[in-house]
């Protein structure tokens, strides 16, 4: 199995729960094996499997838990 690593920025997340819900709905994502956000610097770094999982539904995932990637 491949891996690979992505930094996104993410609007909208300021507290724990934030943090909790974003990592979650990633890790709930099929293809998705890791999933930290960094508060301060408002970003996820996801790690995955590119044969599946695409960049698009990592986006969607964090769309669906009420947060906004900025790309």
């Amino acid at each position: 199995m491949a891996v690979a690593e992505e930094k996104l920025k993410v609007q909208g997340m300021s507290c724990n729960h934030c943090k909790m819900a974003v990592e979650k709905a990633l890790k709930n994502t099929a293809g998705v094996t890791g999933a930290e956000v960094d508060l301060a610097a408002g970003s996820v770094r996801v790690t995955y499997d590119p044969g599946a999982v695409d960049h698009g539904k990592i986006i969607a995932a964090i769309d669906q838990a009420g947060y906004k990637v900025v790309e």
